[in-house]
């Protein structure tokens, strides 16, 4: 089993960068990867994600 753990605060980094370039570095995916295997992750960490997955499905956010 793959063994991923997600940085403290990396949410909020990503949630930053992303509103700053409109992209999602590889660096971000791999963060959100982590968070998506992370069960300790809390309520509002987990909507954060979603949200940016779905502007990504929208085209809001391109990938870099």
């Amino acid at each position: 089993m793959l063994n991923l753990q997600l940085l403290p605060g990396a949410i909020s980094e990503i949630l930053a960068s992303v509103a700053e370039t409109g992209r999602l570095t590889q660096g971000d995916r791999y963060g959100l990867l982590a968070a998506t295997l992370d069960e300790s992750l809390g309520e509002e960490e987990r909507r954060a994600v979603n949200r940016l997955l779905r502007s990504v499905q929208r085209g809001r956010v391109q990938w870099a």
